[in-house]
């Protein structure tokens, strides 16, 4: 909690500690899932990503300029990560257009292996630590929030 906050904030005591446990829940989970993809599938969240991208892709391949405004990352980021994918043999860059650029990135096979069984485990760790602990009042509305949420902030 934040001291001091109630007199000169908008925020009630009760309110600010709702915030922090919610924060510290959030950390928490986002931890636990990011260790269960490095520790059992020896990726990290951001390869896990890309590689989920590229899995739902039509063909297993897509633009490098679609990953980038898919994951809402700089292109930056996009070519240093798959530099790193490709290194580990996840990726491999394509063709794409008449012209015959490299604008394109696949999926290797390695990269579907991969994707797959970070698929498993990450959906078996989302289960353990979000779902089985939700009664099914409880999912409806975290549901709902969520939909609100979205609803007010995405423009």
């Amino acid at each position: 909690m934040i001291p001091g906050m109630a007199e000169n904030g908008t925020l009630e005591p009760e309110e600010w500690e709702l915030w922090d446990l919610w924060m510290r829940a959030q950390r928490l989970l986002t931890r636990e899932l990011d260790r269960g993809l490095q520790h059992d599938c020896g990726i990290s969240k951001a390869e896990f990503s890309v590689l989920v991208t590229l899995w739902q892709a039509p063909g297993r391949e897509m633009r490098v300029c679609e990953l980038s405004d898919s994951l809402d990352w700089e292109k930056s980021r996009v070519s240093h990560q798959l530099t790193r994918m490709e290194n580990r043999g996840f990726v491999t860059r394509t063709p794409q257009g008449a012209d015959g650029r490299r604008a394109g990135i696949g999926l290797t096979a390695e990269g579907r292996r991969t994707v797959q069984s970070a698929i498993r485990v990450h959906a078996d760790n989302i289960r353990r630590y979000f779902f089985d602990s939700l009664t099914p009042q409880q999912t409806e509305a975290f549901r709902s929030w969520s939909g609100q949420l979205i609803d007010r902030v995405e423009p």
